[in-house]
C-alpha cells in the first residue's frame, strides 16, 4: 500500500459526509462494497438525530449491497435517496412504507445518467479497495459496479482498503469508461475474454480524503440448495437449448450465457454444465456466481466476463488460494460494459432469468409483489433481455404452497413486455412463445408452464375474454384480488368478476 495518503478510522472519515451529500459507494451485490464507512456514516447519522439535526444522504450503488451499508444505513433514518437496486429487507420495509425514496433503473444506464448530471452531483465516492498505488492507481475487490464513474464524479475519495483481499488480485479487472455522446465510439469487445481498459481504476491522487484500513470478509451469504423443483426447471432449460443446438438454431459451438442471481440461476448452470450435449461455454454476465466457479473448476466454463464475484465466502477463499488458475479465466468490468446493450447483441447472448410473475401472454413482473411492492428491483434483467440473441425466463409455477400461482390474466405489474421474451420455463415445461399470436402464446403457456392446479381457471379465463389479446378488464385481476381477500388464488369465481 502507498504510504501518500492520509490514514483515518471509519469514523474519523465519516464526519466529512454531511447532510444532503451524495454518496457514490463501490461494489456490486454484496461483493466489492465498502463496509466500515457505511457503517460510520449510519452512526454519525444516528449521533445528529439525537441532537434533533437533520442527517440522510443520497445513496448511489452498482446494485444491491450488504447489510453493513444498506441496513445500517436505512435503519439510522439516513436515506434521502436510494438507486438503483436493493435487496436488504430493512430497505424493502422503508421503500415501501414510503420512508426511503427509490429510483428503480436498469442498471446498465446509471453510470452514464450521473455522468449526464440527471441525478444531482456526486460529493463523495467510498471504494474497497485491494491495494492503492501512490499515482492514483486504485485495484478494485470482488464487484466493480459504477466505481470509474462515481471516483471520476466525486469531490473526494475514501478508500476502504480491506486486507482480506489479496493484492494479488490484480489483473482480474478491467475498467474502461465510454466517451459521452457525441465522442462516444464503439466498445471493442467481440470475445467475451477481451480487454480493453486497464487492471486498476485510475484517479487524480489529490481526490483521495483517506485511506480506511479493514479486514473484513464479504458479507455476500450462499444460496438455497437445488430443490426438485430448482433442479426440474434447470434440467428444462438445459435440455431445450440442447434441442436448439440440434434444430440448428443455436451454432453448435453454442454462444455465451447471461444468468441472472439467485438459487434457480444457480440450478440451471448447474443443469446446463452436467449435460454434456451442451458444449464447453462462456459466460457473460453481470454475477458470476458459485455455480460458474465450480463449472470453471470441471472445465466445462472456459471464461466468465462479469460485473463481480458473488460468491459464498469459502468458494471466494478457494479463488484466492488458487489465483494461477482463476485470474486468466475471470474478468471484473463496469456494470455499463457488463450489462452494455451494444456488446450484448454482438456477443449473441443466450439471457436467462427470473420472473415473479408472468401473465398467459409473455408480459413478466421482475419487481412488484401484487403490483404495489417493490421485492428488490429491474437490476440487469432488461438490459440483458432486450438485446439478447435468444431471450429466456424462468420460474417456479407456484409459489406460497401453491396458494399463489405465478402464471397470472395480467401481469399486476409490467418490467418486460411480450415482444422482448422468448420463452418461458417452469418446472411443468417449456413454452416457446417465438413467432405467436396473443392467443397461441396463451394457450402455448397454460398447456406447458402453469400448475396443473391453475390450469382450467386460466382456459376458463380466455372463454370469458374478447380481443386480438384476449383480456376481460373486469376479471384480469381477479387472481390478486381473491388471494388479498382469501389468501389463496385457487378460490377464484370468475362469476364474482364478469359483468
Amino acid at each position: 500500500m502507498s504510504k501518500k495518503f492520509t490514514i483515518m478510522t471509519a469514523d474519523e472519515a465519516a464526519v466529512y459526509v454531511n447532510n444532503d451529500d451524495n454518496v457514490g459507494f463501490s461494489g456490486f451485490t454484496a461483493a466489492g462494497c465498502p463496509k466500515a464507512v457505511p457503517a460510520a456514516i449510519a452512526r454519525r447519522a444516528e449521533a445528529e438525530h439525537a441532537k434533533n439535526n437533520p442527517f440522510k444522504i443520497g445513496i448511489f450503488t452498482g446494485a444491491s449491497t450488504g447489510d453493513s451499508l444498506d441496513g445500517n444505513l436505512v435503519r439510522a433514518h439516513a436515506i434521502k435517496f436510494r438507486t438503483p437496486y436493493q435487496s436488504n429487507e430493512d430497505m424493502r420495509n422503508a421503500i415501501n412504507t414510503g420512508d426511503a425514496p427509490y429510483f428503480d433503473m436498469h442498471l446498465s444506464h446509471l453510470a452514464q445518467t450521473l455522468r449526464y448530471g440527471y441525478l444531482g452531483k456526486v460529493n463523495y465516492a467510498v471504494i474497497e479497495a485491494a491495494d492503492i498505488t501512490d499515482d492514483g492507481e486504485i485495484i478494485p475487490t470482488t464487484g466493480v459496479g459504477i466505481s470509474p464513474t462515481v471516483c471520476q464524479l466525486a469531490d473526494k475519495i475514501i478508500i476502504e482498503l480491506n486486507h482480506w483481499h489479496p493484492r494479488e488480485i490484480c489483473g482480474m479487472h478491467d475498467i474502461y469508461v465510454p466517451l459521452d455522446p457525441p465522442n462516444r465510439q464503439a466498445i471493442p469487445i467481440y470475445h467475451p475474454s477481451d480487454r480493453v481498459g486497464t487492471p486498476y481504476i485510475k484517479v487524480d491522487p489529490s481526490k483521495i480524503l483517506a485511506v480506511v484500513e479493514t479486514n473484513l470478509e464479504n458479507e455476500g451469504g450462499g444460496f438455497a440448495p437445488v430443490d426438485e423443483i430448482t433442479a426440474k426447471i434447470g434440467d428444462n432449460v438445459a435440455n431445450f437449448l440442447v434441442s436448439e443446438i440440434k434444430a440448428g438454431r443455436i451454432p453448435a459451438s453454442f454462444l455465451p450465457v447471461q444468468s441472472g442471481v439467485g438459487n434457480i440461476a444457480n440450478a440451471v448452470l448447474g443443469s446446463m454444465g452436467a449435460n454434456k450435449n451442451i458444449p464447453i461455454f462462456e459466460i457473460y454476465t453481470e454475477v458470476i456466481q458459485d455455480s460458474v466457479i465450480e463449472l470453471m473448476k470441471t472445465n466445462r466454463v472456459e471464461f466468465a466476463s462479469g460485473c463481480s464475484l458473488t460468491v459464498s465466502n469459502p468458494v471466494i477463499t478457494d479463488i484466492y488460494a488458487n489465483l494461477n488458475f482463476f485470474k486468466d479465466k475471470i474478468l471484473m468490468r463496469p456494470q455499463e460494459i457488463s450489462n452494455n446493450p451494444e456488446v450484448i447483441r454482438r456477443l449473441g447472448l443466450i439471457t436467462i432469468n427470473t420472473a415473479l410473475e408472468a401473465d398467459i401472454f409473455g408480459n413478466i413482473n421482475s419487481t412488484h409483489v401484487l403490483g404495489t411492492k417493490m421485492m428488490n428491483g429491474i437490476g440487469g434483467s432488461g438490459d440483458f433481455t432486450r438485446n439478447a440473441y435468444l431471450s429466456i425466463f424462468t420460474a417456479p409455477s407456484v409459489a406460497k404452497g401453491g396458494k399463489i400461482s405465478a402464471f397470472v390474466p395480467m401481469v399486476s405489474h409490467m418490467d418486460h413486455s411480450e415482444h422482448s421474451v422468448s420463452i418461458i420455463i417452469s418446472e411443468q415445461g417449456v413454452a416457446d412463445l417465438r413467432g405467436k399470436s396473443p392467443v397461441q402464446r396463451a394457450q402455448t403457456i397454460i398447456e406447458n408452464c402453469v400448475h396443473p392446479d391453475y390450469k382450467q381457471l386460466l382456459w376458463d379465463y380466455l372463454k370469458l375474454s374478447k380481443g386480438y389479446t384476449p383480456q376481460n378488464l373486469y376479471a384480469c385481476f381477479a387472481f390478486h384480488q381473491t388471494f388479498m381477500e382469501t389468501g389463496d388464488m385457487h378460490s377464484v369465481d370468475w362469476r364474482k368478476f364478469v359483468k
